[in-house]
């Protein structure tokens, strides 16, 4: 697992070999913004402790969508360490092990890819505290609030700081290369359609479920992209 810094002092990125998380600060307090593989925990708490903050002052970890590479550690970090799980009100069934994962349409450059991903253990069933719907406050980042994105999912979320100008997009949008849409979509058109109200925030700083955050002429790229890319 790779430690990277996007803004000193409040946001860092854990990136795995597939897929990454994201740790907010406000002061002591501790965010993470999805949680990476089950196998995720212990290199996450080393991580948080290399940066000279305790894990024990982690107090929720918000699951951008209910994917195996994103959730697969929540459980294990909670449970240590006290946080809540915070999901979208129509994922939380999935994560908790009580609905199956959807299938996306894929399109046929993405099954090679699509197989790839599956090569990521499984997330174990995992408790949801708080179901989120659009536009709620998880409680950190000075105001931070959820955008419901579906397509990519149909509980998948963006959390929008807007008082930091930071938008985390999980994987509605990613940036492996240039800024595009994300892929394995149960819905594209409404993946479009997300993307382009994501877009539409026009932060300053960008994080992606996959590729590396963006942070200069973020607004304007993410826009581009977004009228670039065609609906449905």
């Amino acid at each position: 697992m790779d430690l990277v810094k996007v803004i000193p002092n409040r946001l860092h990125m854990f990136r795995f070999p597939i897929g990454q998380a994201y740790l907010w600060q406000d002061g002591e307090a501790l965010t993470l913004i999805d949680a990476g593989n089950r196998r995720s925990a212990a290199p996450i708490e080393a991580a948080v402790r290399s940066l000279g903050l305790s894990p024990e002052r982690l107090e929720r970890v918000v699951l951008t969508h209910c994917h195996r590479d994103h959730v697969g550690a929540a459980g294990e970090l909670a449970a240590r360490w006290g946080a809540r799980v915070l999901a979208h009100r129509l994922d939380a069934p999935v994560i908790r092990g009580e609905l199956p994962v959807p299938e996306p349409v894929l399109l046929d450059w993405e099954i090679p890819l699509y197989a790839h991903g599956l090569t990521v253990p499984e997330a174990p069933p995992t408790p949801v505290d708080g179901e989120l719907e659009d536009g709620d406050e998880p409680g950190f980042g000075d105001g931070a609030y959820v955008v419901h994105a579906p397509g990519h999912t149909d509980g998948s979320i963006g959390v929008h700081l807007p008082r930091h100008g930071v938008l985390f997009t999980g994987d509605c949008v990613a940036a492996v290369g240039p800024v595009m849409l994300g892929v394995f979509n149960v819905d594209r058109a409404r993946a479009v359609d997300s993307f382009r109200r994501l877009a539409a925030l026009a932060p300053s700083t960008a994080c992606f479920g996959h590729g590396d955050p963006l942070t200069a002429d973020t607004a304007a790229a993410l826009a581009k992209a977004a009228a670039d890319t065609p609906a449905g």
